[in-house]
């Protein structure tokens, strides 16, 4: 019983630490990162600038995950940032959750 106990909570463990590394390395493979960047603008905003603007805003995380799926227009200027359908919904919510804790 202990081993099976101590056995949960490694993988526990080993799950939330591979989750706190994986959304720099999903922007990475999901080629966010061709338009964006953390601290600077690229073709798209800075991730600290998006956190900035959406840090007081509840339904921000749900919303920018569609927005990383389905794309958007006209919020940081004229150029479209397009759909990205190979992103499954858990991905869009880690990316999105993870943008959010840019500063």
């Amino acid at each position: 019983m202990k081993i099976r106990i101590m056995l949960l909570a490694a993988c526990a463990l080993a799950g939330a630490a591979q989750g706190a590394l994986a959304s720099p390395d999903l922007a990475k493979a999901k080629n966010c990162m061709a338009c964006h960047a953390v601290a600077t603008k690229i073709v798209g905003p800075a991730y600290k600038d998006v956190a900035a603007k959406y840090a007081k805003d509840a339904g921000a995380a749900e919303r920018l995950a569609q927005k990383i799926q389905k794309g958007s227009q006209g919020v940081w200027g004229p150029v479209p940032m397009p759909p990205n359908p190979q992103v499954s919904n858990d991905e869009a919510a880690t990316l999105a959750k993870w943008i959010l804790a840019q500063k």
